[in-house]
């Protein structure tokens, strides 16, 4: 049995597999005492772990060894790579990427193996585009809702508000309505912009995963949801890793 994890910055994805078979899947607080705790008793049927995080190092640390007492199977981490099976990177130097976004990348091409946009709507939002020859052009990284949120709420405080998930994005008229409606007004803005750039460079598909990505098609976003787009990437590379 195989374990998938996707260690983000609050919350930790799973895979368990079987013979190439989802058995579960679910997700946890990452800073849970056990994140794992819903899968407790078939951890000890874990031949192996991939992982792919964003965390810190001290966090990644922690992580590891509670893998280490609960799996009998070797961890691997997984980095972002240069190139692999077609997909060519284009940061210079590829040990700055987030794993999360070259294992997304990676997932898309496989599935689709054509120009795709990838758009990870977590507590960050990266966006990547791949072109239907595999090479990366670029990509962007801004902040998610709920980061917007915590700035708002903590560096002006003056402006006070509730929260609220709304797809509305006519101007406000009080200032709940300001902000909750500013927000999706800028990423509404940030969809027609990946609109645009796909059909600039000949995109045929756009892939949403993260937290959020509901809220995203929402606001009008045109494409697939693949929820566990980063832990289908990290599952085909582990498995090339151990010539399956």
């Amino acid at each position: 049995m195989r374990l998938l994890i996707d260690a983000g910055n609050t919350r930790l994805k799973w895979r368990l597999e079987q013979g190439g078979i989802i058995a579960r899947e679910g997700s946890a607080l990452l800073d849970s005492a056990n994140p794992l705790a819903h899968i407790e008793g078939s951890l000890n049927s874990v031949s192996r772990v991939a992982v792919s995080t964003v965390i810190h190092e001290d966090a990644r640390q922690r992580l590891l060894s509670y893998l280490m007492q609960r799996v009998p199977g070797p961890v691997n981490f997984y980095w972002a790579e240069g190139q692999r099976c077609g997909l060519l990177n284009s940061y210079e130097d590829v040990k700055t990427m987030g794993s999360d976004r070259w294992h997304g990348m990676y997932g898309a091409w496989r599935h689709y193996r054509c120009g795709c946009a990838v758009i990870d709507a977590g507590s960050a939002i990266t966006v990547d585009y791949v072109s239907k020859e595999g090479k990366h052009l670029g990509g962007y990284i801004l902040p998610g809702l709920r980061m917007m949120l915590r700035s708002l709420r903590s560096d002006a405080a003056r402006i006070a508000f509730e929260p609220a998930h709304v797809s509305r994005v006519e101007p406000g008229n009080n200032t709940a309505e300001c902000v909750n409606q500013g927000l999706s007004w800028l990423s509404q803005a940030m969809i027609d912009r990946i609109r645009s750039d796909a059909s600039e460079f000949e995109l045929r598909q756009t892939l949403v995963t993260g937290g959020d990505a509901e809220r995203l098609f929402t606001l009008g976003v045109d494409g697939v949801h693949h929820p566990s787009l980063v832990l289908d990437g990290l599952g085909y590379i582990d498995s090339e890793a151990h010539g399956e």
